[in-house]
C-alpha cells in the first residue's frame, strides 16, 4: 500500500477518522464460539514478477532487470538471479536457506559506467549502501560499506553474433543485489503496529510485502511479523508477543472471514489487544477476523474497519493551526479555508520568543517556548487550560537551543518532550528542567523530532541522520540504539516526521532542497528545492491513518514558506499584531510551526 503525502492542506480540508484519545476499555470485541469450516482463498496467482533475462534489450535495460531479478518471495530468489548470470560462474554465488536469505539494498550514485573491451565488456556500479532485506520484511542495516561493484557484461555461449542473444553476468557479486527502485516497483510497503511499553499506544514498524504474494497468504505474513516482533532498532521501545507465540498453518478465510489460529498464551485481554493490533496492520483488509487458539474460537472481530474507527491509532481530535513567531512572540497564521485560532498563551509569557513548540492533550495546552534574554537562550515551559498563564524557566541558559519538542505519548501521563542546546539532548519535564538523554551517535547534535506516537525520534548529529527508539519508564526517558540512515543529502539542517514512517529533511543536493525519506532510509523523493537558502528552520504535520494529508513549512535566510506549492508566508498573513494596519508591519515572520 503505497500512501501518497499530499504537500499542503489543500485550503484546509483534512479527511478525519472518528475522534478518540488512546485505546477505549469497552470494545465491540466479542467472545464467541467456534466458527464454520475453513475454507482456502482462490490462488490469485503470479503478479509482482521482475523481468526475465530474456526480457532485456539493450545493456542498461539488462543491468536495470538484473538489480531486479532478486525481487519477489525469497525461496526463488537465487534462482531468479542465476539466469542473469553466465553458467560458468553459478558457483560464485553462493546459496542461502531460509531466513539467511538477504537482499542488498544500494541505490545508484550515477549510472552504470560501461566500458568495452576487446575481449569483454566491464560494468562498474557506483553506489551508496542501503540496507539488507530480510525475509521478514524488515529492511536491516547495510552490513557492508562497499561503494562499488564490478562484473562483466558477455554474450551468451556458443551464440554470439545473434541479435537476440541477450547478455550474461560474469564474475558476478557475491551478494543478491537490489536497487532502490527496484524495492519500490516490486514490493507493498507497508505498517505493522506494535504496543508501547505500557500497552496504550500503538507504534508502527516499516515492512515490504512482495507483490508477488498471493492474497491468501498475506494475513499469514502479517500476523508471523507481529508473532516475530519488530525491527531491531524499534524493540527496545515496544511491547513483544508472549514467548514462543506462532502462527498454527496460515490465515484462512470462510465466507469473507479471515481465522487465525495461534498457538500462544491464552487470555482475553492479551487477545483483545492483538486483535487492535491486527486491525491496523491489516488496514486494507474489511469484514470480519476471528482469532483461535490451538483450533478454538477465542476472539471475533465483527468488522475490522468499524474497529479501527473505534479504537483511532492516534488521538487526534482538532485540525492543526498554523502559528509563527513575529516580533519575539508567537502568532497565529491565516491561510484561506484553515482552522485559525487565538494563540493559547497568556501574553505575559509571550514574549522574547525565538522558537516555540506547542502540543494538545486532552483538555490542557503543552507550551515550551525558546526565549532570549541576556545573550543567551533559555527554555520556558508552561502546561494548563488554554490559554497557559504560568511558565517555569530554565536554570541555565545556553548559546543556542533547537525548536523543543513534545513527545505525545509520556509514561503514566507526566508530560514531557526534547530540546538540542548547544550540541546536546535533552529531555524537558513541565518545570522546564533539563536532563541529559544519552545517544550512541557521534557528533554535536543539532536537530531533533518526535513522531507522531511519541515513541520515536529522528535527530541530526554530526552532519548524519538517525532513527531511535525511545524507552519510556518510571526512571525516566531514554534513547535505544540508533540507527544511521543513508541519504544523497549534505549539510543537513533540519528535520521533522512527515508520515507515520517518513520524515522530512532539509540539507543540500548541489543546492538547498528539501527531501522526503523513509524511515529506513530506503525512499527519497525530493519536495523543495527552490529555496535558494539554507533551510535552518523545519515543521511538519505528518500524515497518518486518521488524516491523511500532510503538510510542512520551512524558515530559509529569515525568511518562512509553506509547502506544496512553495509560498512564502507573508506578514500580512500574521494575526493579532498591534497595530493592525499591515503597512505599519515590519520584519518578516519565522519559526513556523503547527499545534495539533
Amino acid at each position: 500500500m503505497r500512501r501518497r503525502l499530499l504537500a499542503g492542506l489543500l485550503g484546509g480540508v483534512l479527511l478525519v477518522g472518528a475522534a478518540g484519545c488512546g485505546i477505549p476499555q469497552n470494545t465491540e470485541v466479542q467472545v464467541d464460539g467456534p466458527g464454520p469450516a475453513a475454507e482456502g482463498a482462490a490462488n490469485s496467482g503470479s503478479r509482482g514478477a521482475p523481468p526475465s533475462r530474456a526480457e532485456s534489450g539493450t545493456r542498461e535495460q539488462f543491468i536495470e532487470n538484473f538489480l531486479s531479478a532478486a525481487a519477489g518471495e525469497p525461496d526463488r530468489a537465487y534462482q531468479r538471479v542465476r539466469q542473469f548470470i553466465a553458467p560458468a560462474d553459478h558457483h560464485r554465488l553462493q546459496d542461502k536457506q531460509g531466513s539467511e536469505v538477504t537482499l542488498t539494498v544500494v541505490r545508484l550514485t550515477e549510472e552504470p559506467v560501461i566500458v568495452n573491451a576487446p575481449e569483454k565488456t566491464e560494468v562498474t556500479l557506483n553506489v551508496q549502501q542501503v540496507g539488507q532485506l530480510r525475509t521478514d520484511g524488515t529492511l536491516a542495516p547495510p552490513e557492508t560499506s562497499a561503494t562499488t561493484y564490478t562484473f562483466e557484461l558477455r554474450g551468451a555461449p556458443g551464440e554470439q553474433g545473434r541479435a537476440d542473444a541477450g547478455f550474461y553476468v560474469a564474475n558476478p557479486p557475491g551478494v543478491l543485489l537490489l536497487s532502490v527502485e527496484a524495492l519500490e516497483e516490486y514490493y507493498q510497503s507497508r505498517p505493522i503496529y506494535f504496543w508501547n511499553s505500557d500497552r496504550s499506544r500503538l507504534v508502527p514498524d516499516q515492512r515490504y510485502l512482495p507483490l508477488a504474494v498471493p492474497d491468501e497468504r498475506r494475513v499469514s505474513e502479517v500476523v508471523k511479523w507481529l508473532t516475530a516482533g519488530p525491527s531491531d532498532w524499534l524493540r527496545t521501545g515496544v511491547s513483544l508477543l508472549p514467548d514462543n507465540t506462532r502462527l498454527i498453518n496460515n490465515a484462512t478465510r470462510t465466507d469473507g472471514r479471515w481465522e487465525v489460529d495461534l498457538d500462544m498464551q491464552d487470555g482475553k485481554p492479551l487477545l483483545e489487544l492483538l486483535a487492535t493490533q491486527l486491525a491496523w496492520s491489516l488496514e486494507d483488509l474489511d469484514g470480519p477476523l476471528e482469532l483461535k487458539i490451538r483450533n478454538q474460537s477465542r476472539v471475533v472481530i465483527p468488522d475490522l474497519e468499524a474497529h479501527r474507527r473505534a479504537h483511532p491509532v492516534h488521538p487526534l481530535v482538532e485540525l492543526p493551526k498554523r502559528f509563527c513567531v513575529y516580533e519575539g512572540a508567537v502568532h497565529p497564521l491565516a491561510g484561506a479555508g484553515e482552522p485559525s485560532g487565538p494563540v493559547p498563551l497568556d501574553a505575559r509569557g509571550n514574549r522574547n520568543v525565538v522558537s516555540a513548540g506547542l502540543s494538545r492533550a486532552g483538555n490542557q495546552i503543552l507550551a515550551a517556548l525558546v526565549v532570549t534574554d541576556a545573550n543567551r537562550q533559555w527554555l520556558s515551559v508552561g502546561t494548563g487550560p488554554d490559554p497557559v498563564a504560568v511558565f517555569a524557566r530554565g536554570a541555565k541558559g545556553y548559546a543556542a537551543m533547537s525548536r523543543p519538542v513534545w513527545l505525545r505519548s509520556t509514561y503514566r501521563g507526566q508530560p514531557a518532550g526534547l530540546v538540542v542546546a548547544d550540541g546536546s539532548l535533552y529531555r524537558f519535564d513541565t518545570g522546564a528542567q533539563l536532563t541529559p538523554v544519552s545517544l550512541n551517535v557521534r557528533g554535536p547534535v543539532t536537530a531533533v523530532a518526535a513522531s507522531l506516537d511519541g515513541h520515536r525520534i529522528a535527530v541530526i548529529a554530526g552532519g548524519a541522520l538517525y532513527v531511535a527508539a525511545l524507552i519510556l519508564d518510571g526512571t525516566g526517558i531514554s534513547a535505544g540504539p540508533a540507527r544511521l540512515l543513508p541519504t544523497r543529502l549534505t549539510g543537513l539542517s533540519a528535520v521533522d516526521w512527515y508520515g507515520e514512517n517518513s520524515l522530512i529533511l532539509a540539507g543540500s543536493v548541489n543546492r538547498p532542497a528539501v527531501y522526503e525519506v523513509s524511515v529506513d532510509g530506503a525512499r527519497e523523493s525530493r519536495l523543495e528545492d527552490k529555496i535558494g537558502a539554507r533551510v535552518n528552520h523545519l515543521a511538519a504535520y505528518p500524515a497518518n491513518p486518521t488524516v491523511r494529508l500532510g503538510a510542512a513549512m520551512y524558515e530559509a535566510n529569515g525568511v518562512a514558506y509553506r509547502s506544496g506549492p512553495l509560498e512564502r508566508i507573508q506578514p500580512e498573513q500574521v494575526q493579532q499584531v498591534s497595530p493592525p494596519q499591515a503597512g505599519a508591519r515590519t520584519g518578516n515572520p519565522t519559526a513556523p510551526f503547527f499545534l495539533y
